[in-house]
């Protein structure tokens, strides 16, 4: 049973017990952990990760090949297409379980997402021009109609497209 003691301001305080019991003590084991390489990144104050802003753009890149919008991905993934903006402009990171709904609504691999990127280091994202072919609304359309042909016209329609190019080029 403890004996409980009144203080001078009328508080209530348990007495101190020293330990009694006495072991050998061994020395602490060490382990140095690797010390951070950079400081923590603040998105107010730094802008958006470049990885979340790559993954972002492979997002938007694989929805508008297969001709979705926001919205249809949106309701795939449980989301309003308010939040697949912010995941496409890397403002939102993307957590692995909705990575793995996103890549089972868009029909991909996870490492679709994080193609391109320099396997060295996760934090060297490719600089892609501003003019990138893929983003271009007509890049896209085209792409979409060359995968809705058959198969068998594929290569008929590479050989055109690279003869137009070499014609235009001779000019």
């Amino acid at each position: 049973m403890k004996t409980i003691t009144p203080t001078a301001k009328g508080a209530v305080r348990a007495p101190l017990r020293a330990e009694a019991v006495t072991t050998p003590k061994e020395p602490p084991l060490t382990v140095e952990l690797p010390r951070p390489q950079r400081r923590r990144r603040v998105t107010r104050r730094d802008g958006p990760d470049p990885i979340d802003i790559h993954v972002g753009n492979r997002v938007k890149l694989r929805r508008k090949l297969l001709g979705l919008t926001q919205i249809e991905l949106g309701a795939a993934i449980g989301h309003t297409f308010q939040q697949v903006q912010k995941y496409e402009k890397g403002t939102n990171r993307i957590s692995a379980s909705m990575l793995h709904r996103i890549s089972q609504a868009l029909h991909i691999p996870i490492s679709f997402f994080f193609d391109d990127l320099s396997e060295a280091s996760g934090a060297q994202v490719p600089t892609l021009p501003t003019d990138d072919f893929l983003t271009r609304p007509e890049s896209i359309e085209l792409l979409r109609h060359y995968y809705q042909m058959p198969p068998l016209m594929h290569r008929h329609v590479q050989q055109l497209v690279r003869a137009m190019a070499k014609g235009d080029r001779a000019e």
